[in-house]
């Protein structure tokens, strides 16, 4: 996801994409501590994602 869809979406569209990245930030997490991640770079990305995700959440409360 790039910022220009995510600043399209409004707020409670904002909240449910942060949970979906969320769960799946801990599914990996899972995988990870398990041996069962391949890509260990999906974390990193995900990460990301989330504090795009939260700072654009921020921008539309100010």
């Amino acid at each position: 996801m790039d910022a220009k869809e995510l600043r399209g979406q409004d707020t409670s569209a904002l909240n449910e994409t942060l949970m979906t990245l969320l769960k799946e930030h801990f599914e990996l997490r899972m995988q990870h501590k398990s041996s069962q991640l391949d890509d260990a770079s999906k974390l990193r990305k995900i990460k990301k994602s989330i504090a795009r995700v939260k700072t654009i959440i921020k921008e539309k409360q100010v």
